[in-house]
């Protein structure tokens, strides 16, 4: 969909749907191209302790085995 600079500010909100529906949305003025509207992919913050309870690690303090040692040493 393209759309000139005086309708996109009076249907700004129409456009912001139709964008992140995964429409392709362009503003232009006097029928030249300027920008693109897209959603903005936003990464998940870390949380602490969203996993709480969820891993359990027994033998956390254990010395490694001679095995696991050796491959860590190297």
């Amino acid at each position: 969909m393209i759309v000139n600079v005086h309708e996109a500010k009076s249907t700004l909100s129409k456009l912001l749907k139709a964008a992140l529906e995964g429409e392709e949305v362009i503003i232009a003025k006097a029928g030249r191209p300027l920008v693109r509207l897209e959603p903005v992919s936003i990464k998940q913050k870390s949380v602490p302790g969203r996993f709480a309870g969820q891993i359990q690690m027994d033998n956390f303090f254990e010395p490694l085995i001679e095995e696991e040692l050796a491959a860590w040493e190297n």
